[in-house]
């Protein structure tokens, strides 16, 4: 394994000993991670990871040391202050330290709080964006999370806050009147609450609505229902979390575009799935 990409561009970015890279490994399919999140992979002398990494990503970097840091709802976790603060001690030790996020690090990942925390300690950082299971995770499932028939605006929210509940500073009647297409990370806890809150601020109980859990795994699985129905529907299918959330006409968009049942023979279900009233129901 060498220290870095082979035939690299000139000025292929060297991982100095002292500096933390936070770098984001996408929604879970090795093959969705950046050249430079591999590049890093390979120079790191500790990688530090979360829970939602694949484990096979860090089949590329052998020789460095894995550190899980893994922060699940509901189950024990590490404390943020001392990841932060165990990132500092490692860099502070001449280590090259590598701090895997799944996703992308900057969005509902607690990049931005480590990031500030590294830099209050004089701790030189780079960034590498990752692709967020909001975007990929919903595009493997078939959804377009925009689409110029269906949305010109995009909402992303989370469904819980630093105390596990739903976030009461979202103003969830603004969100519904002013976003098409909402798009819901770790929402599964509180869904029932959080499709109250749409349907009372106006939303069709007939709005579809895409559940996709473990996505771009080999386990992902997705259901589609309405926003009436959907925190029924999730209990029927004893879908678990990880999971993202997609409410809005795009949905219906995976009536046409779900490319990985097309690959294993399967025709589409609808080719103009924008002429429906509703999804079809499937898991």
């Amino acid at each position: 394994m060498t220290d870095s990409l082979p035939h690299a561009p000139q000025g292929w970015p060297a991982f100095q000993p002292g500096w933390v890279w936070l770098c984001g490994a996408g929604p879970g399919d090795p093959g969705l991670l950046t050249l430079h999140a591999l590049n890093a992979l390979r120079q790191a002398d500790v990688v530090v990871y979360d829970a939602l990494v694949e484990p096979a990503i860090l089949d590329w970097a052998p020789g460095a040391e894995h550190i899980y840091a893994g922060k699940r709802g509901g189950k024990p976790s590490s404390v943020q202050r001392d990841i932060s603060l165990r990132l500092v001690e490692l860099a502070r030790a001449g280590k090259r330290v590598l701090r895997l996020k799944g996703g992308d690090p900057f969005v509902f990942g607690r990049g931005g709080e480590e990031a500030q925390t590294l830099v209050q300690h004089d701790v030189p950082i780079r960034i590498i964006p990752g692709i967020s299971a909001g975007i990929g995770g919903l595009a493997y499932a078939g959804i377009p999370v925009t689409h110029r028939d269906v949305n010109q605006s995009v909402t992303f929210v989370t469904g819980h806050d630093q105390s596990g509940n739903t976030p009461q500073t979202l103003d969830w009647a603004a969100i519904s009147r002013g976003s098409q297409v909402i798009v819901i990370y770790m929402g599964m806890k509180h869904i029932g609450q959080i499709a109250g809150a749409l349907l009372d601020a106006g939303r069709a109980p007939s709005e579809p609505v895409a559940v996709v859990t473990q996505a771009t795994t080999g386990d992902q699985r997705v259901v589609e229902t309405t926003l009436a129905r959907c925190a029924d529907d999730i209990a029927a299918a004893a879908l678990e979390p990880p999971a993202i959330i997609c409410v809005g006409r795009a949905t219906l968009m995976r009536q046409a575009l779900d490319w990985q049942a097309m690959a294993a023979g399967a025709a589409p279900r609808n080719t103009d799935p924008l002429d429906r009233g509703r999804p079809a129901e499937s898991a």
